[in-house]
């Protein structure tokens, strides 16, 4: 298969799950606990209806919108995940020139494997900078100004891995960064010799933004120590965009719209963190009501299609963020696959929209 065979999110990761190795579709895919998490969003998402409405003129639609009153050709950007590399080499510049052609914002995670300055300079200014806190805080505050000299306006402070989620898919694999090669990953490389390949040309991902010196960071160090006073400091010390990811409580978005954030981003870490969570498509709707219409809130979490797009947008999101089905179809098929499935997703959306009626996703 190739990337001219992905017609839906589903068919990216069916070839991403043979091509890569078993410990890296794991990493990547996996959830937290037993996966129920994952499962009740997805059965939340698919519970919700689009009612079809007849003989509206929706002869001309268009999917662009504006964010934080800059245009985007699309109400869909790409989420930050880390370690992306390891779909393919090069696959974080590769969501770089994505976001650059759409101009639409790239996730720039913490744990990327590019450095956050190369990534917002191929993406043409399009790149938001996503904070993990971590450990007495002083890397954090270190990372904020480096991302502000790299010419960063939007932070995105992810609030909700006080401790990393246990994913037994990935701890089976013995998955860590960087990488401990014994004979069980060995042999998962052997069996994948196309991306095994590939690495061994390209060089085998890091941590990118702590390879140089006084930057360290350990995955799985707590980051419990985060408070309401850190997101003041940080408040303070930061006078661009500020958004706070992981957001699943009514009270919390209102004292976060109360302590001056500029959005919130509804998000279950893509359900890898707490496998009890609420479905977030669920909660979305209530914090709207709670927050007001005007103030932004971003959606991410169990996207799979257009239709789940406007899903979010009609319990109220403002722009949706999509995570692992960008890696799979990087996987499946390189930069191709990805403009492939980012062609799918624009066309399930459109189609969609004139089925109901709508000429813009948000404006019913």
């Amino acid at each position: 298969m190739t990337a001219g065979n992905i017609h839906s999110s589903d068919d990216a990761r069916r070839i991403a799950k043979r091509r890569l190795p078993w410990m890296v579709f794991d990493y990547i895919d996996g959830a937290a606990g037993r996966e129920v998490g994952a499962a009740r969003n997805r059965a939340a998402l698919d519970a919700i209806t689009l009612r079809p409405r007849i003989l509206k003129d929706v002869s001309e639609r268009t999917l662009a919108t504006e964010i934080f009153g800059v245009s985007a050709a699309r109400p869909f950007g790409i989420a930050p995940m880390g370690m992306c590399n390891l779909s393919a080499p090069g696959a974080d510049l590769m969501l770089a020139r994505l976001a650059a052609e759409y101009r639409v914002p790239h996730g720039v995670s913490t744990l990327a494997s590019t450095p956050l300055e190369e990534i917002i300079e191929v993406a043409q200014g399009h790149a938001w900078f996503q904070l993990y806190f971590s450990g007495d805080g002083a890397g954090t505050f270190k990372l904020v100004e480096r991302a502000k000299s790299a010419g960063y306006k939007t932070l995105v402070l992810t609030v909700d891995v006080p401790e990393v989620g246990r994913r037994p898919r990935e701890l089976r694999h013995g998955f860590k960064m960087p990488f401990r090669i014994g004979p069980k990953q060995f042999i998962d490389f052997a069996l994948h010799p196309r991306w095994s390949l590939n690495m061994l040309a390209k060089g085998k991902p890091a941590m990118a933004n702590f390879e140089l010196p006084g930057y360290d960071f350990d995955r799985t160090e707590s980051r419990a120590r985060a408070n309401w006073d850190t997101l003041k400091k940080l408040r303070d010390r930061w006078s661009g965009k500020l958004v706070v990811k992981g957001v699943l409580d009514i009270e919390d978005a209102a004292q976060l719209k109360a302590a001056g954030v500029d959005a919130i981003q509804v998000s279950s870490h893509g359900s890898r963190q707490l496998d009890s969570a609420p479905a977030p498509i669920d909660i979305l709707a209530e914090i709207r009501a709670e927050v007001g219409v005007d103030y932004p809130i971003f959606y991410d979490s169990g996207i799979r299609s257009g239709e789940d797009m406007l899903r979010a947008f009609q319990r109220g999101s403002d722009f949706v963020f999509l995570g692992k089905i960008l890696q799979f179809a990087i996987a499946a098929g390189g930069e191709e696959g990805l403009h492939q499935l980012w062609a799918v997703l624009s066309e399930e959306m459109n189609i969609a929209m004139a089925q109901t009626g709508l000429k813009h996703p948000l404006i019913a």
